[in-house]
C-alpha cells in the first residue's frame, strides 16, 4: 500500500497497481522533477514576478539553499508547515524547498485569517507558518503569534518582509511562548545531502472549497497523483515551451497551481508569471509585456475582465499573444460570460471543472468566433470513473441531472484527519461526491450545471443557462 501520513486514506492496492501500470503515476517527487527540469532548461526563464526573473537553474538553486535551511532550523520530513503567501517567486520557492527538505506544505490562500489558520494549525498539528509579515493592511506575523500562544506545536514562524521593512519579530528572535521568529530570506544555507522520499507519500494539503457549513478541510495530494495531473493538464492544452502562463488566481490552489498551472507550465520548460493582484488592469498589462500565452481566471475575474475589456478603447492587438483562456476551477463560467470573453481577446476560451479534491473535466478550447459555447466536457485521465446519480445514490440516466461521482488516479480517496466528512464525502467503493450537479450529453462527455448546496441537502444552485463542458 502507498506509504501516506497517518490520518489520510490511501488508493487501494488494486488501483495503486492499475496506475502505476498505465503510466499515470511514475514515482518522482515533484521537487526531484524540478531538478530535472533545472537541468533540460536551465538557461530559460522560469518565474517572473514584478522586476524578478529566475532561471530554471536559479530557481533549483534558491530551493536547494532553502531547503537545506529549513533542515538546519529543524524542520523535520513529514511535519507539515502552513503556507500562506501571496503570488510571489517566495511561494513557489518555499513550496519546493519545503518538499526538498521532506516537509509537507499546507497551502492556505492568503485571505484566511486566524480562525481558519489556527484550525489548519490544529489539524495539521503544523509545527511551522510561512506568511508576509503584513499584506494589504493586516498583520499576518501578529496573527501568527497570536496563534502559537495558543497552539503547542507551532514553534517555527517564517515571515517575508516587504522591501525596505522589518518585523519585530524578524532576526531569530524567540517569543514568551517558545515560538521562534526568522526572515524568510534568512532560511539559506548550502545544499545538503538529497533525501529519498516516496512519490506515494503527501507532497502538499489544498483545502476544500466544497463545505460552506465549516471551516476548511485539508486535502491530501501525493507527489505521483498531483504530477499526473499536472502534467496531464499540460498535455491537455498542447503546452510547450513557447508558452508563458499569467497564474491570475492563488497560485496555491488547485486551479493555477496545477491545472496545468505553475507546475504544468514547469514541466514543459515554459514561463510562469506571477500576477501579485488580480486588478484587471495590471493583469492586462502583464499580458502585453510579458507576452503572455494561457491564464486561467475564476468566474468572477472573468466578468471583472469583460468590464474593463468592454470599458477600454485602448485597442486590444497588444493582447494577440494569448491563445487560451481557462475559466473555473471549482465552479464554472456562465456560457455568456465565456463566449463574449473569447470575442473580446480573440482567444480559445476553455471551461474547467476542477475541485482541489479531483477530478478536472476540461472543455475543449471555444474560439472567439464560434456562436455558442461546446456543451462536452471530459475527465483529463481515461481511468477517471464517473458516475452521475440521484439523491438515493443510484445511476440517471444518461441526460438526466444528478450528483457528479468520481474516482480516478488524480482524485483523493479521503480528507486529512476527516473521517465524519469522509463518510459524507465519499462512497463505501471510493467515489468523491463532488457536491456537483452535473448530466452525461449524448456524445458521453460531462456537462456541470449547478451544485448541491452544501448542509442543505439535493438542492440544486444553478451556474446558469446553458451546459459546462466541451
Amino acid at each position: 500500500m502507498t506509504s501516506l501520513l497517518d490520518g489520510c486514506t490511501p488508493w487501494p492496492e488494486d488501483f495503486v497497481d492499475r496506475y502505476w501500470a498505465a503510466g499515470h503515476w511514475r514515482g518522482t517527487t515533484l521537487d526531484s522533477l524540478l531538478r530535472g527540469w533545472a537541468l533540460q532548461y536551465g538557461p530559460r526563464t522560469a518565474l517572473v514576478a514584478g522586476g524578478t526573473r529566475l532561471t530554471y537553474a536559479a530557481l533549483n538553486r534558491r530551493v536547494d539553499r532553502m531547503a537545506a535551511g529549513f533542515r538546519l532550523l529543524a524542520i523535520r520530513p513529514g511535519q507539515r508547515v502552513v503556507v500562506q503567501l501571496p503570488n510571489v517567486p517566495e511561494f513557489v520557492v518555499t513550496v519546493f524547498a519545503l518538499m526538498r527538505a521532506g516537509a509537507v506544505p499546507v497551502l492556505c490562500p492568503v485571505p484566511q485569517r486566524a480562525p481558519e489558520v489556527s484550525h489548519l494549525v490544529r489539524v495539521a498539528q503544523a509545527v511551522g507558518y510561512v506568511g508576509p509579515s503584513a499584506y494589504g493592511g493586516f498583520d499576518h506575523t501578529a496573527m501568527a503569534a497570536g496563534i502559537a500562544a495558543r497552539e503547542p506545536f507551532l514553534r517555527r514562524v517564517f515571515t517575508l518582509e516587504a522591501p525596505g521593512t522589518s518585523s519585530p519579530y524578524g532576526g531569530y528572535t524567540t517569543d514568551p511562548s517558545g515560538c521562534h521568529y526568522f526572515p524568510l530570506d534568512s532560511v539559506d544555507a548550502p545544499p545538503a545531502p538529497a533525501l529519498s522520499p516516496s512519490a506515494g507519500q503527501v507532497a502538499f494539503f489544498l483545502l476544500s472549497a466544497g463545505f460552506d457549513d465549516g471551516p476548511p478541510l485539508l486535502v491530501p495530494r501525493t507527489h505521483n497523483d498531483y504530477a499526473h495531473q499536472a502534467e496531464a493538464c499540460a498535455e491537455a492544452v498542447s503546452l510547450t515551451g513557447d508558452d508563458v502562463y499569467l497564474a491570475v488566481p492563488p497560485a496555491g490552489s488547485g486551479f493555477a497551481l496545477g491545472g496545468p498551472g505553475v507546475i504544468g507550465t514547469l514541466s514543459v520548460g515554459g514561463t510562469v508569471v506571477l500576477a501579485e493582484h488580480p486588478d484587471p488592469a495590471a493583469c492586462l498589462g502583464e499580458i502585453a509585456r510579458e507576452r503572455v500565452t494561457v491564464t486561467s481566471l475564476a468566474p468572477a475575474a472573468a466578468r471583472r475582465w469583460l468590464g474593463a475589456l468592454e470599458a477600454s478603447e485602448a485597442p486590444a492587438t497588444a493582447l494577440r499573444s494569448l491563445r487560451l483562456v481557462q475559466i473555473g476551477g471549482d465552479a464554472p463560467a456562465h456560457p455568456q460570460d465565456a463566449r463574449r470573453l473569447a470575442s473580446a481577446l480573440g482567444c480559445g476560451v476553455q471551461q474547467v471543472y476542477g475541485p482541489a479534491e479531483g477530478p478536472i473535466v476540461l472543455a475543449g478550447p471555444e474560439g472567439p468566433d464560434e456562436a455558442v459555447p461546446t456543451a462536452q466536457g471530459r475527465p483529463l485521465s481515461p481511468d477517471d470513473e464517473i458516475r452521475i446519480v440521484d439523491a438515493d445514490g443510484k445511476d440517471v440516466p444518461d441526460g438526466e441531472s444528478g450528483e457528479l461521482l468520481a474516482r480516478g488516479p488524480a482524485t483523493v480517496r479521503g480528507y486529512y484527519r476527516e473521517p465524519e466528512h469522509n463518510a459524507r464525502s465519499f462512497t463505501g467503493d471510493g467515489f468523491f461526491r463532488t457536491g456537483a450537479l452535473a448530466h452525461r450529453t449524448a456524445g458521453g462527455g460531462v456537462a456541470v450545471t449547478g451544485r448541491l448546496r452544501s448542509g442543505s441537502g439535493a438542492v440544486p444552485e444553478r451556474f446558469g443557462p446553458g451546459r459546462f463542458g466541451g
